[in-house]
């Protein structure tokens, strides 16, 4: 049968028999409708667009999601600049920046003229507080060596706060040593109160401190008796200048040998006011916890609670005692009625044996009568009653003789030589015998 002739074929289409049936078949590039005709065959060129369709779409979808990354990192950053803007204006004010604002608009010292550093400053100075930069520890902070970005280099004092209430001896230290222009007084360069605890920047003084120098093992009797005596005065100087030349009267309140440092050529320079006060120029004392370091503290200060100018010239009569023997204030490594040094000092000079504690540097480089002055100065600052004791400018004067007359040679305690000297008082009830001539 052919049933080609029944004309079955969609219109366009040819037929062809089979055996048992027949087939039709749309010329290239039509597809066959059995019902209809032959239709153009329009599948590659949707494919070619399908596929055009689908890269467009996919760079439209990476483009939009790099710009809603980019978007939300922008969003990102600058919400945790603006997080941390207000961490740094929260810590700001936890540091004393409002109490420091106030200092500033009453015009009290300096404070103005206070460099305010920025944290990302100091951090890159310190290499992040790195422990490698650590100059040295105390009761009030950390103190690191930086370089700032001038090049100078200096140190940076990180305050151990542990509540907000001490903000204020942060802040008390800025103030005071606003105040204070002397050559024996560290310089304070600035702070910075926008870090979790404040930092103060300081000038950087390369030698160490006056403890290490004089009880470091590497170091010990590294200074002469001219440089202690240097020392000695100009300590002080800086004291007598706290007390009676200041704007406002300063009480140091933490004077010992680690408070000290020491330049290369071993000028003294006087460090550490956390605890300072400044006082009314009509006040004769301070009514204060008891603060200071054992050793150094006024035995008096310690019973009353009242602390006074005489409370620091007895901590620099501990530090003359230092620089005569080389000894530590408080050491356990010493018999029980010799731990405490002014005990031990005072002791020996009854003793008639003061010759016996001195460092041996002090006694090849000392004369006699050096040593007599000293000693006497000393043992009247430790004494126990403080108004008994001489202001610092009396020390300052006398230690300055001392000096002067030290240079010209021309010191004589006794007009002849005489085996035994007084060092409890002018009726010479009580003697020191002098086993080495100059």
């Amino acid at each position: 049968i052919d049933e080609c002739k029944l004309d079955k074929c969609p219109k366009g289409a040819q037929c062809f028999n089979s055996e048992g049936g027949y087939e039709c078949k749309c010329p290239p590039g039509y597809l066959p409708d059995t019902s209809e005709a032959c239709f153009p065959d329009n599948r590659k060129s949707y494919s070619k667009y399908s596929k055009m369709e689908v890269a467009l779409s996919g760079i439209g979808i990476a483009v939009g999601t790099l710009v809603l990354l980019a978007v939300g990192f922008w969003l990102f950053k600058k919400l945790s600049k603006r997080k941390q803007i207000k961490l740094k204006e929260k810590y700001y004010k936890k540091n004393g920046g409002l109490l420091l604002e106030q200092q500033v608009s009453s015009g009290e010292g300096t404070v103005e003229k206070t460099k305010i550093f920025v944290q990302e400053e100091l951090e890159k100075a310190t290499d992040n507080f790195n422990k490698s930069r650590i100059l040295g520890k105390g009761g009030s902070g950390t103190v690191y060596k930086g370089m700032l970005t001038d090049g100078r280099i200096v140190a940076i004092k990180k305050s151990k706060i542990v509540d907000e209430s001490q903000t204020g001896d942060f802040i008390n230290e800025l103030v005071i040593l606003s105040q204070i222009n002397h050559r024996n007084v560290v310089k304070l360069l600035g702070c910075c109160l926008e870090t979790e605890v404040p930092l103060l920047v300081y000038e950087y003084i390369s030698n160490g401190t006056l403890s290490q120098h004089l009880h470091d093992n590497t170091l010990k009797s590294s200074i002469s008796w001219e440089h202690r005596l240097r020392i000695s005065i100009e300590l002080a100087g800086a004291l007598s200048y706290l007390h009676s030349s200041a704007s406002t009267p300063i009480f140091h309140r933490d004077i010992k040998s680690s408070n000290i440092l020491l330049d290369e050529s071993y000028k003294a320079t006087v460090s550490d006011f956390g605890i300072s006060r400044s006082v009314p120029i009509e006040a004769t004392h301070l009514t204060t916890l008891v603060q200071g370091t054992f050793g150094y503290l006024d035995p008096e200060y310690f019973h009353s609670g009242q602390f006074t100018d005489k409370s620091d010239v007895y901590s620099f009569g501990i530090v003359l005692v230092e620089l005569l023997t080389g000894q530590k204030p408080v050491s356990l490594s010493r018999s029980e009625q010799e731990t405490n040094l002014a005990m031990h000092f005072i002791s020996s000079v009854k003793q008639d044996r003061l010759h016996k504690i001195l460092e041996t540097r002090v006694l090849n480089e000392a004369g006699k009568e050096e040593i007599f002055v000293m000693a006497k100065l000393a043992k009247r600052c430790l004494k126990l009653v403080g108004k008994k004791r001489p202001t610092m400018k009396q020390v300052m004067v006398e230690l300055e003789g001392l000096r002067r007359h030290d240079r010209e040679q021309s010191l004589v305690i006794q007009k002849n030589y005489q085996p035994s000297m007084n060092l409890v008082n002018e009726q010479s009830s009580i003697t020191m015998t002098w086993p080495y001539p100059r």
